[in-house]
């Protein structure tokens, strides 16, 4: 005779233990190939980490060496960081303070202004009569623009050997589609440009931040006479 099932009491259901085996082998599998896509991403992040200043240095070694290339033939050779590269230094900026000074590359492209200074086109040779506009990173190399006062100086060197101090005498905050930099002048003058406000979060806007500063001294071989580079 069978016994009635009680009401209050769950049916027990037994699984095969192949079944239970299964699963946890299948939970095993998955924990395993989350842990690994894990770790796989956090060597990625600390690759990255160190990818990008590793970089930097051995970009600032290879302008360092173009530089001394360039200063040995007296600037009469433009050497270039890289094989490839569509630019070369064409001066070195010593900035109030600063541990080295920046090399100053030809041409402000985004491209080149992601590794150093540069000087922008159409604008005078560094030390000659004119005016030398010089555009750099705000959260990079022209951070210590933040830090300047009238009445600073700074060295600008060109590869003949020649270095030029100048004294700052302005600083402005414009509207760069508003403002144009006139660039003839009887005298040598250097403007220094990078984006305002420097404590800015987000990349590019209109403003720029100006410090442009007037020949004090020259040391070295006389610059010609030229308002373009």
């Amino acid at each position: 005779m069978k016994r009635p099932l009680r009401g209050d009491m769950p049916l027990a259901i037994t699984l095969p233990l192949h079944y239970d085996l299964a699963i946890r082998t299948r939970q095993r599998r998955w924990r395993r190939i989350a842990i690994g896509i894990l770790v796989l991403l956090g060597a990625t992040l600390l690759l990255a980490g160190f990818w990008m200043p590793a970089k930097a240095e051995l970009a600032q070694h290879l302008l360092d060496r173009a530089w001394s290339d360039t200063a040995a033939s007296g600037g009469g050779a433009a050497a270039r960081p890289w094989p490839w590269a569509d630019t070369w230094p064409v001066a070195r900026l010593t900035l109030p303070g600063a541990r080295k000074p920046l090399n100053v590359l030809a041409g402000a492209s985004g491209r080149n202004l992601a590794f150093a200074p540069a000087l922008m086109d159409g604008s005078a040779a560094p030390g000659a009569h004119g005016v030398t506009v010089i555009a750099g990173h705000r959260d990079t190399h022209f951070r210590a623009l933040a830090e300047l006062a009238v009445g600073d100086v700074f060295a600008l060197e060109r590869p003949d050997g020649a270095v030029y101090q100048y004294a700052v005498t302005g600083l402005d905050v414009v509207d760069s589609e508003r403002t144009e930099i006139r660039l003839d002048a009887d005298e040598s003058i250097v403007v220094l440009v990078t984006c305002w406000p420097f404590e800015a979060v987000t990349v590019g806007g209109k403003w720029r931040y100006l410090v442009t500063a007037h020949l004090v001294s020259t040391a070295g071989p006389a610059p010609a006479r030229t308002t373009s580079f």
